[in-house]
């Protein structure tokens, strides 16, 4: 299965890097593919270092921009040209989503990829991975527009939080029928 998964390239500390290790060794073991940002950076670099460590594919999608920082060694390295592409590349390679920790390009990566869910122009599944508590309140929020009638699908339907990485795998396997 290729996994992408949208993160944060800052240095963060052990209580999100720890996680972040634990799904990249539950990726590459399971034999899936990680499509992701494609930086050697942060936490990027920790979840492809984890991924590749535990036998599993990299495939990485940078952009002009920041191709300086992209990786060197993955399976294959896609460069697009700004980050509107970038996205619809990523997610065309996904069979599911999972948000990680991040900052304004994570969430706005997450909101892109829910509202094309919400529109059906795609049916994969995606999980927020609530690492530490840190999307508690965009949960919150996320259950407010679904409790007062803002989403046209319930709000089960368009993401599930786990809160942790083995419950996040989980779910996407579930959903593939593979576990």
């Amino acid at each position: 299965m290729n996994i992408c998964v949208f993160l944060s390239a800052a240095d963060l500390d052990e209580r999100y890097t720890g996680p972040a290790r634990q799904f990249a060794e539950l990726l590459g073991k399971g034999g899936h593919t990680l499509v992701w940002g494609g930086s050697d950076a942060g936490l990027m670099k920790v979840v492809a270092d984890g991924v590749r460590e535990a036998g599993g594919r990299l495939l990485g999608v940078s952009v002009e921009f920041l191709a300086q920082f992209a990786r060197t060694d993955t399976d294959e390295m896609v460069v697009a040209r700004d980050l509107a592409e970038r996205k619809a590349r990523m997610l065309e390679q996904a069979d599911g989503i999972v948000v990680m920790v991040g900052g304004m390009g994570t969430l706005d990566e997450a909101t892109d990829i829910l509202e094309l869910r919400k529109h059906g122009h795609h049916t994969k599944p995606v999980v927020v991975l609530n690492t530490a508590g840190f999307y508690d309140g965009l949960k919150e929020q996320f259950r407010r527009m679904d409790d007062e009638g803002f989403l046209p699908l319930p709000l089960t339907e368009l993401v599930f939080f786990a809160e942790e990485p083995v419950g996040a795998l989980a779910y996407l396997e579930e959903s593939f029928g593979t576990r």
